[in-house]
């Protein structure tokens, strides 16, 4: 036996335990109302596409659309035209609210509306399956069921009428428009008979007077819910208060009913065959569909719908007892609820920038004066250094390596005062010295004799003995040369020198 064999075989025992056990059949008027109910109890749809029937073959849509003719219908839609003109009262409401005449009618109209929808979902599919055979591109034109319906009943056999149509221009939009339009120059369809466009015709105005019919029992719904439950519409609205309260099968079930089982009431769950099902939002019920809970971002709906949910749960209980008929507890409870939605949605505080503590050891005084100098001076630039930098202009140096390096020794060896390291004077900080000061200090350094060599910083291997090959040895003073050109600076160079002679120009 092959798997799809097996599939098959489990499929059909599935129905037959559907037709025994649990979906047992009623009057053949209301059978199919009745089972569609008894399907869609609590909200849950379970239409596999595969068990989707094929309905182009129908003679009409009063052969699979039942509920439009049955006497149940009528009779709560009779019974909803002769309540709509009286005025309720709220002292009116007494004792249990099961056992008011109108409040069954309530529920029973509520539960009419979901028959409603599934019955225009029969005929969607009804006049979509009859309608391809003319279009059938217009099925992923326009998805919507009643846009549809309306789309066929106005285009019939003429497709041309796309085309500059008013009335079409009410149900689709323009960009809608133009795409059906083109499509349907193109389309490899067929006329309809006459018998078939009289078929749609009459399926499109029976699925147009069922909408209404529903709009009907909404208004009428709504207009006495603030009667029955003031607490509760306040909160989430008469529409959504009245579908939560028949679906849960009066106010007395609903208040008995825990907030996480309200919350999934009108849960929808579909199994497509082939698709996936992470677009479907799991355990959103009327509730998670509300205004209330619709208006915040999505990220907090779910947990908006818990909490809304819950105050629903306290707002039935209250009005099942006919407690605060003036809906006080409702108008709190929903005073709380936008009070947490608001600060759900508060931006995060700003994060302030804190500035860096104090440090715990103050600023210490740089240290200066004689000590600093000093040290200056011991990290300075030597002599050596300063006489090994400097190059003399033209003049071609021996290189200090013998290795074509281009190292010299610059001026070091043949100039300078022999010392390694020499005082540094800062220019900036030096003391100015007067021009008279200056000529006393010159006077001093120009005496003789009494000089030591450390004191006249003169060379320690200078002596005054030198041998000659004439007399031999012969007392001489090494430093005479230097001397005889100090002098002749002193008196041409000096600070204190003067112009000797001075021509003084005739006068003219």
């Amino acid at each position: 036996m092959s798997l799809a064999d097996e599939l098959l075989a489990d499929l059909e025992e599935a129905g037959d335990e559907g037709e025994d056990g649990l979906y047992p059949e009623e009057e053949e008027g209301d059978s199919d109302g009745e089972a569609t109910q008894g399907r869609t109890e609590g909200g849950l749809e379970d239409i596999p596409e595969e068990m989707e029937v094929d309905y182009s073959k129908a003679e009409s849509v009063a052969s699979i659309a039942k509920l439009r003719n049955s006497k149940q219908f009528s009779e709560i839609m009779d019974k909803i035209s002769g309540y709509i003109g009286k005025q309720r009262k709220n002292s009116e409401v007494s004792g249990p609210v099961e056992a008011d005449p109108e409040y069954r009618l309530i529920v029973a109209a509520n539960n009419l509306t979901v028959e409603i929808d599934n019955e225009l979902n029969i005929i969607h599919k009804f006049t979509r399956d009859k309608y391809s055979k003319r279009f059938p591109e217009l099925e992923s034109l326009v998805p919507d069921s009643l846009d549809y319906i309306r789309t066929v009943k106005e285009l019939g056999n003429n497709l041309e009428k796309c085309k500059n149509n008013e009335t079409l221009q009410q149900i689709l939009t323009n960009a809608t428009i133009m795409v059906v339009s083109v499509t349907a120059s193109t389309t490899q369809g067929s006329l309809l008979s006459e018998e078939e466009l009289k078929q749609l015709e009459e399926a499109c105005d029976m699925a147009l007077e069922l909408n209404q019919s529903k709009h009907g029992i909404y208004e009428y719904v709504e207009s006495r819910m603030s009667f029955i439950a003031p607490n509760l519409s306040i909160i989430v609205g008469a529409s959504t208060a009245a579908k939560i309260m028949g679906i849960a099968g009066g106010l007395t079930n609903l208040s008995k009913m825990p907030a996480c089982n309200l919350m999934l009431l009108g849960a929808q769950r579909r199994t497509l065959s082939g698709f996936s099902s992470t677009s479907l939002l799991p355990h959103t019920g009327f509730i998670y569909h509300c205004d209330v809970v619709q208006s915040l971002p999505p990220d907090l709906r779910r947990k908006a719908a818990r909490l809304v949910a819950a105050k629903c749960t306290l707002a039935s209980r209250v009005d099942s007892f006919h407690e605060s008929s003036d809906g006080k507890v409702g108008y709190d409870l929903k005073e709380e609820i936008e009070r947490k939605f608001d600060k759900w949605q508060e931006p995060p505080p700003v994060k302030q920038v804190k500035p860096l503590p104090a440090p715990l050891d103050g600023q210490r005084k740089k240290r200066g004066g004689r000590r600093y100098r000093k040290m200056k001076e011991r990290l300075g630039l030597t002599e050596i250094r300063k006489h090994a930098n400097r190059m003399t202009f033209a003049e071609i140096e021996d290189d200090a390596y013998q290795e074509d390096l281009g190292f010299s020794l610059g001026q070091l060896g043949k100039s300078g005062s022999g010392r390694v390291r020499q005082a540094q004077v800062n220019e900036a900080t030096k003391a100015r010295i007067s021009k008279s000061l200056q000529r006393t200090l010159q006077k001093q350094s120009m005496t003789y004799g009494g000089k030591s060599t450390v004191r006249d910083r003169s060379s320690g291997t200078s002596s005054s003995v030198a041998f000659t090959p004439l007399q031999g040895l012969e007392i001489v003073n090494p430093q005479a040369a230097e001397k005889k050109v100090a002098e002749a600076n002193q008196k041409y160079f000096s600070n204190m020198a003067e112009f000797l002679k001075v021509k003084k120009e005739a006068k003219m």
